[in-house]
């Protein structure tokens, strides 16, 4: 046992009440973050503003007192680490300079990768000088699969052709792409936990797009790899894995990528969680509806998590991120009624 919650459920501990955090738990819905993102001038120049992405991270730990801080970032900035331009469009959200061919793809420059990134890990020493000890730090990454869609797409898309295409039919030249991200990967999230970061979560928020066939070459084969490395370089170092929309292959991700925990997203079902929870520690999966909804709904599906998941090692969470439209309230008697 730890005087840090979250890190024992991470160790396989049963916490009773199980600690809480939220995806997106610091942005719009919080009034004081609202002040420091007009002050900061645009969203990537708050990533990058080492204070100001530090006071983000801390104020949902003010206001609520969860168990962990997540540092205030974006998984598409490695992209502009490896030199891609970047830029995040109100109402529309992030476009990148897209890769036509094997030509757009760069070999990975160490030095001026960690220069264009620096001031992420000085986030991290900023809050871990601030946070108190009790407060896990998460640093965290997209994953490869789903880094790879943005930048192959130009951005957000409704149906991800190009991204399939390459993992069906330009294999070749979508490894080397892979490959470049995994490298990437494992770089940034070292520097995080030598910053800091104590915990790190891997987000595959495009999961859910990759048949079956490819689930397995494509997502849980890059997110291994980055596993044992990371493994290696830390050897204490917890990794959650979050594949959204990963459906019946969550098993298989939980089961074949080495990870220390596994998120899950809202459509997965209470009985699967329960049986994942057997063999590792789960995340999740309140739907960000319910605690928008609040009232009498948000109780019903808090209670269906906590009888069906509490009795073995469990990290409250939602099944995605905190709406913008999210009264604070709700928040303040979710976390009142996990906690009771």
């Amino acid at each position: 046992m730890s005087n840090i919650p979250i890190l024992d459920t991470l160790n396989k501990i049963t916490k009773s009440p199980p600690p809480i955090w939220f995806m997106r738990q610091a942005g719009r819905y919080l009034p004081e973050y609202k002040e420091i993102r007009q002050l900061a001038g645009g969203f990537i120049e708050l990533c990058l503003n080492p204070q100001m992405a530090c006071e983000v991270t801390i104020q949902p730990i003010k206001r609520f007192n969860l168990n962990a801080a997540i540092v205030f970032s974006d998984i598409l900035l490695i992209t502009l680490a490896l030199g891609y331009k970047l830029k995040f469009i109100e109402g529309k959200g992030p476009i990148i300079s897209p890769v036509e061919n094997e030509k757009n793809i760069p070999l990975f420059n160490e030095d001026k990768f960690h220069n264009r990134i620096k001031n992420v890990y000085e986030t991290i020493s900023r809050i871990k000088e601030i946070l108190p000890k009790e407060i896990a730090i998460i640093g965290f990454a997209g994953s490869p699969w789903t880094v790879a869609a943005y930048m192959l797409e130009g951005g957000s898309s409704r149906d991800y052709t190009k991204i399939k295409i390459w993992a069906f039919k330009r294999t070749k030249s979508f490894q080397i792409l892979i490959d470049l991200l995994i490298d990437a990967t494992i770089e940034y999230l070292n520097k995080q936990i030598l910053a800091g970061a104590q915990i790190i979560q891997l987000f595959d928020s495009w999961a859910g797009i990759a048949p079956e066939s490819i689930f397995k070459q494509w997502i849980i084969e890059p997110t291994k790899k980055i596993v044992q490395q990371i493994k290696n370089l830390h050897p204490s170092i917890k990794i959650i894995g979050f594949a959204r929309g990963a459906g019946a292959m969550i098993e298989d991700y939980a089961s074949c990528t080495g990870i220390d925990a596994v998120g899950l997203d809202s459509n997965i079902p209470l009985r699967t969680a329960y049986k994942l929870q057997n063999t590792i520690p789960i995340q999740g999966n309140l739907d960000p509806i319910a605690l928008l909804v609040g009232g009498n709904a948000l109780k019903k599906e808090t209670n269906r998590i906590i009888q069906s998941l509490s009795s073995g090692p469990l990290i409250f969470n939602l099944g995605h991120g905190v709406l913008p439209q999210t009264p604070i309230n709700n928040v303040i008697e979710l976390i009142k009624q996990i906690r009771s």
